[in-house]
């Protein structure tokens, strides 16, 4: 019986390996560059050689591993199909094939790196011990991963779980990166709240801290925590779109909890006093009682989640 197994998380600056036992303990970590020239191509062998290095170091042979999993950015397919990575340069892979061949064979998992996160969650981290729950990363954007009896709902292409580009608001004039207008994103991601808070000075004459320095997500929670009311307006926008959407979420797939992690998260459970206020007036209240938590692996939700690919 194998005894190892590893987690990718393969980002837009580095990847991030991990390897594990099978109990899923995190033996060791580590991070390789990634090079995205020429449209990404050595990405998948910088990963196998860095995969057969690390063995080679700890003396484990091919079959004491049980696979590689790994987490992508873009949608992927139950058959491991990646159907675009932009940011890395990707069109259409079969990462399962690719990494397979690469590794001599090595059994291969692959899921998007957003819903491989929300396994992770749900393995070893906030969402533990559930079965049914939404994990929310709130950074740059919003990515979100659904998992329902213990599995990710991946969809028709792998484009599930794409919580960020709900829409939300009828009347946004600015499109959001993916091209659409008025998606969550736009309104809960950390450059969401950044715009909320400039939009929101430029409309109120109000006397606020954020009108000392450079606003950001941090500085408008920061400025909440010491009682700043146009800050507090700002909390009480974000909170009204995510909790909205996440009732809609509710009303489909009716989660135990939702894990909230993400760059923003790090403002703590003060979110969930804007959040669950919206949340509880729109919910089917069928899913009233969902719990909201931090997440709690930080940026290793994408290695654990990875290896649980491969253990399910």
């Amino acid at each position: 019986m194998a005894n190892y197994v590893f987690g990718v998380d393969v980002g837009g600056t580095t990847v991030k390996l991990g390897l594990f036992d099978i109990d899923g303990n995190l033996l060791d970590k580590w991070e390789i560059p990634t090079r995205t020239e020429n449209n990404g191509a050595a990405i998948l062998p910088d990963i196998a050689a860095s995969v057969q290095d690390k063995m080679a170091e700890k003396s484990i042979a091919k079959d004491d591993v049980a696979g590689v999993g790994i987490g992508a950015p873009g949608p992927v397919d139950g058959a491991g199909v990646i159907h675009k990575a932009v940011n890395l340069g990707w069109s259409e892979m079969n990462l399962k094939k690719v990494l397979t061949d690469l590794l001599g064979g090595m059994n291969v998992e692959g899921g998007n790196d957003a819903n491989v996160a929300a396994l992770g969650e749900m393995w070893k981290g906030g969402g533990q011990g559930c079965k049914d729950l939404v994990a929310v990363t709130l950074g740059t954007g919003v990515g979100g991963g659904i998992i329902v009896n213990g599995r990710i709902v991946t969809g028709a292409n792998g484009s599930g779980g794409e919580i960020g580009h709900i829409h939300v608001e009828d009347h946004e004039e600015v499109p959001c990166n993916c091209g659409n207008y008025g998606c969550l994103e736009e309104y809960a991601s950390a450059t969401g709240i950044t715009r909320l808070a400039n939009r929101k000075l430029k409309e109120s004459d109000k006397d606020s801290v954020l009108r000392q320095g450079e606003v950001s997500a941090k500085s408008v929670f920061d400025a909440v925590k010491a009682g700043d009311e146009l800050a507090v307006e700002v909390a009480r926008q974000f909170g009204e779109y995510l909790g909205k959407a996440l009732a809609v979420i509710a009303g489909v797939v009716n989660p135990e909890v939702f894990v909230i992690g993400g760059g923003v998260s790090k403002a703590g459970e003060v979110l969930f006093d804007y959040i669950c206020p919206a949340y509880g007036k729109n919910v089917f209240h069928g899913s009233r009682d969902t719990k909201f938590v931090l997440a709690t692996l930080g940026n290793d939700a994408g290695i654990y989640g990875a290896a649980k690919l491969v253990l399910d």
